[in-house]
């Protein structure tokens, strides 16, 4: 598996809302399961400062915005979609593309092996 990369990532909420709260929560399970100290986490409370927000075009709290790597992705409402927070950050997607290339690479050489051995 290649090296894992850099995240740098935001996290707006809104006070200490029930579903800002929970997104924070399930971020940081996320990210020390998942990540294992190769992030950067700010968290914004827009409340606090609406002008971060405001240059960030922020519309809705809690917002997940994935800075580096690239590309910039933004994850809107309070994270506990799991699955659906790892591929807004690009990991699912990296592990699923790797599973898919080696289940290809697999299957290719079993089908080679069969026609080997039919011939």
């Amino acid at each position: 598996m290649s090296p894992r990369k850099t995240y740098i990532l935001k996290l707006y909420v809104a006070g200490n809302t029930p579903n800002s709260m929970r997104a924070l929560k399930t971020l940081r399970n996320i990210l020390e399961t998942e990540f294992k100290g190769v992030y950067a986490l700010k968290v914004i409370d827009v409340l606090k400062n609406p002008q971060l927000a405001e240059e960030d075009k922020i519309l809705a709290t809690p917002t997940l915005s994935k800075i580096l790597p690239p590309p910039v992705r933004r994850i809107i409402g309070d994270l506990s979609d799991r699955e659906r927070v790892l591929i807004g950050l690009d990991l699912l997607y990296d592990e699923l593309t790797d599973n898919n290339l080696t289940s290809s690479l697999m299957d290719a050489l079993k089908e080679s092996e069969t026609d080997e051995s039919d011939s």
